[in-house]
């Protein structure tokens, strides 16, 4: 059997988090060690913390929220494309992988290496909008990136996300794909089922079909 790589983000205090959004933290309530009878923890974390999974919720009025997410949405075959932009992913390299209506896309680019920066980096790859628009066309089921959002920062994160959920296109944001390379995988990728949520964190795997 082929290995299964994981390919998300550890979440853990001090990570990078989007500006504004609440920082990851971790408090230990009871503890074996200090004489408790158990180890009990509490977290607190945003809905976009690392890696997560938008619903078109997210930036669509009356949207599908993240607890109607189909079951075989990001399960299933995928492919992982290289990614050569190092800015806006322009639509004619993703025309040039060939993306095809229904399948999983996830889009490894040079930001896989930005997640040993403990600081957010404003610089990292994002969709151009007519990137976006064009996938919006082809309906991809899914879309992955190896960021924290799609769009640019101060940049084109709206009508990048409106693009894609308005589409139906469901999106994982945050992946770390520096452990892969492209090509046909199996992805299991769950995200918390929180009732009317327009978002929550995942656990991400590949495992590669050859």
């Amino acid at each position: 059997m082929s290995e299964i790589v994981d390919v998300s983000v550890p979440l853990r205090e001090g990570m990078p988090v989007w500006p504004g959004d609440a920082p990851f933290g971790i408090r230990r309530v009871s503890d074996i060690e200090k004489g408790d009878h158990d180890t009990l923890s509490e977290f607190c974390l945003g809905t976009h913390t690392g890696t997560h999974v938008d619903a078109p919720a997210h930036f669509v009025a009356g949207g599908p929220t993240i607890d109607s997410l189909p079951p075989d949405a990001l399960v299933g075959e995928c492919r992982v494309l290289d990614i050569e932009a190092r800015e806006a992913v322009p639509a004619e390299e993703l025309r040039a992988h060939g993306v095809r209506p229904g399948e999983r896309i996830l889009l490894k680019s040079r930001n896989s290496a930005l997640w040993a920066d403990d600081a957010f980096r404003e610089d990292f790859t994002y969709l151009s909008t007519e990137a976006a628009e064009w996938l919006a066309e082809v309906r991809p089921t899914c879309v992955g990136v190896d960021y924290l959002s799609v769009g640019g920062f101060h940049r084109n994160g709206t009508p990048v996300h409106r693009a894609l959920l308005g589409a139906g296109i469901w999106v994982i944001e945050g992946l770390d794909l520096s452990g892969v390379g492209p090509g046909r995988y199996e992805l299991l990728c769950l995200p918390l089922r929180v009732a009317g949520a327009e978002g929550a964190p995942a656990r991400a795997y590949l495992r590669s079909l050859g």
